[in-house]
């Protein structure tokens, strides 16, 4: 591409099965000890159920696929609370990256984060889910 020129971006979204209405999410959530807060409720109830299939090279990383499903983290809350508590935040789980290989959280003040055994911040919805599709890499926090 010549400098200057504006590239094409080819996405692929989909929404395979909608996610559960999110007071049966909270339900679920609160039998893990996680509970939801207004962002993750608001971030769910326009973002939930949404699978993005994408890859190949973005700005600074790989672009890779990811799905808005709190439930495909069910039975991770133990690392979210422990995340929250070293940030001072609450992390409620929202799906996952790359097919498994991460999860994704967002805290009450709608930050968007990479949730593994290291921690990264996408920054603030709705510029995070720009950078997740782009391919800009998170700051590593931890």
């Amino acid at each position: 591409m010549v400098a200057g020129q504006r590239g094409v971006l080819d996405l692929h979204f989909e929404t395979l099965l909608p996610v559960q209405d999110t007071d049966q999410q909270l339900l679920i959530f609160r039998a893990a000890n996680d509970e939801m807060h207004a962002a993750a409720d608001a971030f769910l109830q326009e973002f939930g159920g949404l699978t993005v299939n994408i890859a190949g090279p973005g700005v600074d990383r790989a672009r890779e696929p990811f799905a808005l499903d709190p439930e495909l983290a069910l039975g991770e809350g133990d690392r979210f609370a422990e995340w929250g508590d070293l940030l001072g935040r609450r992390l409620f789980p929202v799906g996952e990256l790359d097919h498994g290989r991460y999860f994704l959280g967002v805290d009450e003040r709608r930050e968007l984060y990479l949730v593994e055994t290291w921690l990264a911040g996408f920054g603030s919805l709705p510029e995070a889910l720009d950078n997740l599709i782009l391919g800009v890499a998170p700051h590593r926090i931890g």
